[in-house]
């Protein structure tokens, strides 16, 4: 469904049938403690593009509110662990590398072609 913010995400719910007017991110929803939701929270949120890369379904992600300064709007930010691995995934967007083996090695910044085979 299309976030406020205008991107595709799978856990935003918005439900305006017969003059309801509800809206909600299941995920911040279904984190312990639940996390308190509001439709400007979208606008800099990383998960629609962590789902658009990676589509693994071993993949668990779990957001938190993050307040850099006080009195400045709060961001998502988001931490990923894979199921099948049992690790914590550094970069959510690529994913562990255990579940889609990569065509190459990724390390930081640098894509190296894997050349052996």
């Amino acid at each position: 469904m299309q976030t406020p913010a205008g991107k595709e995400c799978s856990y935003y719910y918005a439900d305006y049938f017969r003059g309801k007017s509800k809206q909600e991110c299941r995920l911040l929803g279904e984190s312990l403690p639940p996390l308190k939701w509001k439709p400007s929270l979208c606008t800099s949120c990383p998960v629609p593009g962590i789902l658009l890369a990676n589509a693994c379904e071993h993949m668990v992600l779990k957001p938190r509110l993050v307040r850099e300064f006080p009195f400045i709007h709060q961001t998502i930010s988001v931490s990923a662990y894979c199921t099948k691995t049992s690790k914590q995934v550094t970069e959510p967007h690529i994913g562990c590398g255990e579940c889609h083996p990569l065509p190459f090695s990724y390390q930081g910044n640098n894509i190296e072609p894997d050349i052996t085979g």
